[in-house]
């Protein structure tokens, strides 16, 4: 009897309509070039809500899972296929015992060469690195970088790794209670550092007033920086040359739109040179000479987004939002 229950149980779900997806946003092709990179009659999929600021999303194609942040409930979130949106690991970017204000959870996450996750910390204040594995994660971190000529940082934001094991971050005061007028504020400037894999920490940049978004060009010469400090929109690349920066220059800039929520943030580059970034009114699409190729338009603030390991796949922080969308 129970194997005819079970039985009909199973035609019963395998009958059952699919799960209706809720899609978000329009493509709004601006150069043909844009076709090679996805069709423009594709729309994101909302694949997790309820957020107070999503962030900082990555891929992590051994677990096939996503991971992102929740910056002011310093909470990481995480997503698969088969289970959907789950809680990952809590506390995420403030781990100390008194009472602060401010965003206090982690931003920018990625993997290192090893594999294992990085993190930028608002309220620690630090770049570390997660010492427990995918499978049970805790809150027990390890620094990487957490001081400049024995100065806190003001909140680390966004972090890439380049194929030599040094890492590159912005440290922006968006973590900062009072952000630049906060008292605690032990750095003047916001800076762009590199951390060598000897932990030696060097100020590539101090001349941006909100660097956010951190990438490198596939062939790792040249370092993209998502300024997000309005009322112009601004992207900037800096070649870069061993320890040091040998030229920076406005990549592209945009007056802002009232209208388009939120500004130039997270980026992403494929291997294929194409920069993705947030941006005014949702997500922006450049080819490696800065001409824009499209947009993926989005109703809210737009934080980052991730590319899957085969590109086939971009993943969207927008907002209280997470989403999803094909590539080719």
């Amino acid at each position: 009897m129970k194997k005819l229950i079970y039985l009909a149980l199973a035609v019963v779900i395998a009958c059952a309509p699919p799960k209706e997806k809720k899609l978000m946003g329009t493509i709004e092709r601006i150069d043909p070039a844009l076709d090679n990179l996805m069709d423009a009659s594709t729309q994101p999929e909302i694949i997790g809500e309820g957020f107070d600021w999503s962030e900082g999303p990555v891929w992590i194609e051994k677990e096939k899972m996503l991971l992102w942040s929740d910056v002011p409930k310093n909470i990481i979130y995480k997503w698969t296929e088969a289970k959907g949106q789950e809680k990952f690991l809590e506390p995420s970017g403030y781990t100390g015992s008194i009472q602060r204000g401010g965003e206090m959870g982690s931003n920018g996450l990625t993997l290192n060469n090893l594999g294992q996750l990085v993190l930028c910390q608002h309220g620690d204040r630090r770049v570390a690195l997660l010492n427990s594995d995918f499978q049970n994660p805790a809150a027990d971190f390890t620094t990487l970088a957490g001081l400049y000529d024995g100065k806190k940082f003001n909140s680390p934001n966004d972090v890439t790794f380049d194929k030599q094991g040094n890492f590159y971050f912005t440290d922006p005061p968006y973590g900062l209670p009072k952000q630049v007028e906060d008292s605690t504020k032990e750095i003047p400037f916001q800076g762009v550092y590199k951390v060598k894999p000897d932990g030696t920490v060097i100020l590539l940049v101090d001349s941006l007033t909100r660097p956010n978004g951190v990438a490198l060009s596939p062939d790792e010469k040249t370092m993209y920086i998502a300024n997000s400090d309005g009322p112009i929109a601004k992207w900037y690349s800096f070649e870069l040359q061993g320890d040091s920066i040998a030229s920076g220059k406005i990549f592209f800039s945009y007056k802002m739109i009232e209208s388009e929520k939120g500004g130039p943030d997270g980026l992403r580059v494929h291997s294929n040179g194409t920069i993705i970034s947030s941006g005014p009114g949702g997500l922006w699409i450049f080819d490696s000479s800065a001409k824009v190729l499209g947009r993926v338009k989005l109703p809210e603030a737009t934080a980052n987004c991730e590319l899957s390991a085969d590109e086939k796949t971009l993943f969207i922080t927008s907002d209280n939002f997470v989403l999803k969308m094909s590539l080719k």
